[in-house]
């Protein structure tokens, strides 16, 4: 109910309100210009009164001067402007559209009906003593002479309205008052933020795509940039653009979990767009040209490294131009060896005039290897962090090898568990479920690890490579990986348990990747001397600072 004097929408509505209001007993309720909405038409009650013991009463008021003559009402205002009205057929309608949708709501439950009655008033028009009209008879009109005892003369009506109905009790006119709060209401959440934030960085992302635009006639690029600045984004629509063209294009990389990311996203583009390969630089070698696979594994270490790259540059070169490409995209480029890329060249139709499109981040350089990118006609530099939080950019700032401004939207503080390395797994799964209870789905999560893998991971593997990529699409299962694996990759949520109890070579980088995986919130579990030694003492004051 509004305060007297305010909320209402017009002089006679003012009037009887204030009457109304001075009237009311205890226990009553009162609400104006309470509207209500169905799926045949809209209805405005200016008052709306529950009055337990008695019933609930619909009023409809028409201020100025209202006149009948007995086809048309009409209302007069104080300006002089006329206009038909029907104040009866309004106070009905009304009456019957609030209360279906109180009988309709699950909290009104089995009460079943109780008294319903509906009045007109004209708070500044004389009515007769014998007016009477067959849908309202004279004790459900009020005019300017009836306005005493407000209150008590609509309680009157109430009464007056049997038909088999019970009275509301005082618990009904609780129950009413529930229902008129409404129900379901929209909340806060935090998959909601996320959704917004992923719009914001998907919009500033395909602004991105105009470098791929202004670039197209450079042969060989390479496009620099840091954790989070749309790099495979990139690669994607360069990929896409290129296929679509006419070329016909290999999209690679070397990390199987990427791999598999680029088949799920390019197997939904029509098919003129998909690639003519998409895999990792070794699938294409194994997979797609059916070279040999080493008979004794790599029992050596070297096969994968050296001996599959050399083969692939011999076979390739045996092959008619239809099993060779136009264009190669190179994702995580700065993960390739140098031995690889005369395989690289060599998956060209034209090695010397063959397009060539590299996408790295040497802050990401976490496999001991070297790989020196063949010599490129321009280097472009991504210098914004678009995918991460503020609050996760930040963070991880300090690790980066260039300085990245971020532009991704505000998300929730990173957070720092303190624990001993041996214990940040338990902490990691201790932190998931709390996730898990505060919102998020099992698919926004994923636990990372930089040093053993999650006995979870380690399960799901069994079942094979294949299988176990598969469940990073698994709306019902949190995804469980290492750092090593997740390159590329991201997910809204990722607690990062750091387990390594000793520093092993590429450790800050290993760091990096896995603290930049987060989108939207990051948790990490770890020694903090472990973080002191790996990231240094600015990257520790970050995590505390934030937590």
């Amino acid at each position: 109910m509004p305060a007297s004097g305010d909320g209402y929408t017009s002089e006679g509505e003012r009037v009887v309100g204030r009457l109304l209001e001075a009237g009311l007993g205890e226990t009553d309720r009162l609400w104006a210009n309470q509207r209500v909405t169905d799926d045949r038409k809209n209805a405005e009650v200016d008052f709306f009164l529950a009055l337990p013991e008695a019933g609930f009463v619909v009023l409809e008021v028409k201020g100025g001067q209202v006149t009948y003559d007995g086809e048309q009402w009409r209302q007069t205002s104080r300006n002089g402007n006329r206009q038909r009205v029907d104040p009866i057929r309004q106070a009905r309608q009304g009456m019957y559209g609030l209360r279906t949708y109180v009988e309709a709501d699950p909290r009104w439950g089995s009460r079943g009906r109780v008294r319903w009655a509906h009045a007109v008033v004209f708070p500044f028009t004389a009515i007769p003593d014998d007016f009477a009209v067959p849908e309202c008879p004279r004790y459900m009109a009020f005019g300017r002479d009836d306005l005493d005892g407000l209150v008590g003369s609509l309680t009157g009506i109430a009464l007056r309205q049997e038909g088999g109905c019970r009275v509301p009790s005082y618990d009904d006119v609780d129950v009413v008052a529930e229902i008129l709060r409404g129900r379901g209401f929209p909340q806060a959440d935090v998959i909601g933020r996320a959704a917004e934030r992923d719009a914001l960085a998907d919009h500033l992302t395909e602004q991105q795509g105009m470098l791929l635009a202004v670039s197209r006639l450079i042969r060989r690029m390479e496009i620099r940039g840091g954790a989070g600045s749309g790099k495979t984004w990139l690669a994607l629509e360069q990929a896409r653009r290129l296929q679509r063209s006419g070329e016909r294009v290999a999209l690679v990389c070397y990390s199987r979990g990427l791999a598999a990311y680029f088949k799920r996203v390019t197997g939904e583009w029509p098919r003129r767009e998909q690639p003519a390969y998409v895999g990792t630089f070794h699938g294409l070698g194994t997979d797609y040209w059916g070279v040999a696979p080493s008979p004794d594994g790599d029992a050596d270490g070297q096969y994968w490294e050296e001996r599959l790259p050399g083969e692939m540059v011999e076979v390739a070169g045996t092959f008619p131009a239809g099993k060779r490409f136009d264009a190669v995209v190179v994702d995580e480029a700065q993960d390739f060896a140098d031995l690889w890329w005369p395989a690289v060249l060599a998956a060209l139709r034209d090695q010397e005039a063959g397009r060539l499109s590299l996408f790295s981040d040497e802050g990401q350089r976490v496999f001991a290897r070297f790989g020196g990118m063949p010599e490129c006609q321009a280097v472009f530099v991504l210098e914004h962090n678009l995918r991460n939080t503020r609050q996760i950019a930040d963070t991880f700032q300090s690790l980066a090898l260039t300085r990245m401004h971020s532009r991704g939207g505000l998300g929730p503080e990173v957070r720092f568990v303190q624990c001993a390395g041996e214990g940040a797994i338990d902490a990691a799964d201790d932190v998931v479920e709390e996730l898990l209870k505060s919102g998020w789905r099992p698919q926004d999560i994923a636990l990372l690890t930089t040093g053993s893998r999650h006995p979870e991971q380690t399960s799901r593997q069994e079942e094979g490579h294949d299988e176990y990529w598969a469940s990073f699409w698994d709306d019902d299962q949190v995804f469980y990986g290492h750092v090593l694996g997740f390159k590329g990759l991201e997910r809204r949520v990722v607690v990062l348990a750091v387990n390594d109890t000793t520093q092993r070579d590429r450790a800050k980088e290993r760091l990096y990747v896995g603290l930049s995986r987060a989108r939207d919130e990051l948790i990490v579990c770890g020694d903090p001397d472990y973080i002191v030694a790996v990231g240094g003492p600015d990257l520790l004051r970050r995590l505390l600072s934030a937590s």
